[in-house]
């Protein structure tokens, strides 16, 4: 399990949280009770641990915690970036609609880019091969309906490593 954290620049973190992050950052570890483990790592209660990461969650220092799979480990080898071009009054309408279908791993707003780039919903499909990634794009038309004014899909070529901000212990 991965710990995709980024914490701000401004963010004050006191001796405690910054040690929780430098010993969380590369991954939870892969046990029964990974904050348990953490705790016993660092000479802190577990829920200590868990209050703490909770609050530095709640602050916005920790964006998000969870499992980063390698996809094609585990056989989805087509993986596709959806771009939509969807009215902007109900972008954030569709975007809740299309992040919420089981095979939508993230979906988030971004600027359109005109004349060349006309695409503002961005939403990751996972395939077995190319063609399970467009019966899904299919899916995804259906639930935006007249929304849709126009998608495309972006093939991934390779693996990416995905982390975020490092800081030292």
């Amino acid at each position: 399990m991965s710990n995709a954290m980024d914490i701000p620049i401004e963010t004050g973190l006191d001796p405690v949280d910054r040690r929780i992050v430098a010993a969380t950052q590369a991954g939870l570890p892969l046990v029964a009770r990974p904050y348990h483990a953490i705790a016993e790592e660092l000479g802190l209660s577990p829920a200590d641990v868990m209050h703490r990461m909770q609050r530095l969650l709640d602050a916005g220092a920790i964006r998000r915690i969870g499992a980063v799979p390698n996809h094609y480990a585990l056989g989805w080898t087509a993986n596709g970036m959806s771009v939509w071009d969807v009215p902007d009054e109900h972008v954030a309408e569709a975007g809740q609609m299309v992040g919420a279908l089981e095979f939508v791993s993230h979906c988030y707003r971004r600027p359109r880019h005109l004349p060349d780039w006309p695409y503002n919903l961005f939403a990751m499909v996972h395939g077995r091969d190319r063609e399970e990634v467009a019966d899904k794009l299919t899916r995804i038309a259906a639930v935006l309906g007249n929304w849709d004014c126009g998608h495309d899909v972006l093939f991934s070529s390779k693996i990416l490593k995905k982390t975020g901000l490092r800081i030292a212990g």
